[in-house]
């Protein structure tokens, strides 16, 4: 079983890319990515679907061996969103992005030209990328969705929260782009009936070049001799 440092170094290496990931694997793209090979190819596919499989193991044997050792032990069923809290904030010692305080003078800024004291944290990526992995692992080995203590609306909300510090703190935004949509192609409209003599009406038909108009009611008619 890898020890917790192992762990925490290979989650950080996998979510430092601050990317929203869910309980699919969109961090593997990355990975084939980086591997030189198309994602299209099988070879491509099967090494990213591999190496997540591996990651989402480490991940769940990793937290039961946090569970095992808590004080008091606990075992996977009565484990609750609150003990997914007090894992997420226990990781935060083997962190390695430095997040600014509201005091330090490289608040916001994103990249800081002189050191300073401000504690190392978890990155907000790789904390997502992991309750994403252990969320899927909890229900891959026998765990019910709506049972799933990592999909509970208290971790939902620290992860919201902790995003929003260390974007500010670090001056990164993690607020995704919205696609643009091409604009609708307009339809040719048809062409007006009854636009000047000797224009096509809608139907086809094609009105002389002298005609006359009856006179409207009431008009007086002048006969000529």
């Amino acid at each position: 079983m890898d020890s917790i440092q192992e762990f925490m170094d290979t989650c950080h290496s996998a979510g430092n890319t601050f990317t929203t990931t869910t309980t699919n694997n969109n961090n593997n793209n990355t990975v084939a990515g980086t591997s030189g090979s198309s994602s299209s190819s099988p070879a491509g596919s099967t090494t990213s679907s591999s190496r997540y499989e591996n990651q989402k193991r480490r991940d769940w044997n990793t937290f039961g061996q946090y569970l095992k050792n808590h004080r008091p032990p606990l075992s996977l069923s009565r484990c609750s969103g609150a003990h997914v809290l007090e894992f997420l904030r226990y990781l935060d010692q083997f962190g390695k992005t430095k997040v600014h305080t509201p005091i330090c003078p490289f608040y916001g800024h994103p990249n800081p030209p002189a050191p300073c004291p401000c504690p190392l944290r978890q990155a907000w990526g790789s904390l997502d990328a992991l309750i994403g992995r252990l969320r899927a692992a909890f229900e891959e080995n026998g765990g019910k969705p709506e049972a799933n203590p990592f999909g509970a609306r208290a971790v939902r909300l620290y992860l919201r929260e902790v995003r929003d510090l260390q974007s500010k703190a670090r001056g990164i935004s993690y607020e995704k782009k919205k696609r643009k949509r091409p604009p609708p192609q307009q339809q040719p409209q048809q062409q007006q009936s009854n636009i000047g003599v000797g224009v096509g009406v809608g139907v086809g038909v094609v009105l002389p070049l002298h005609h006359h108009m009856p006179p409207p009611p009431g008009a007086r008619t002048t006969h000529h001799q």
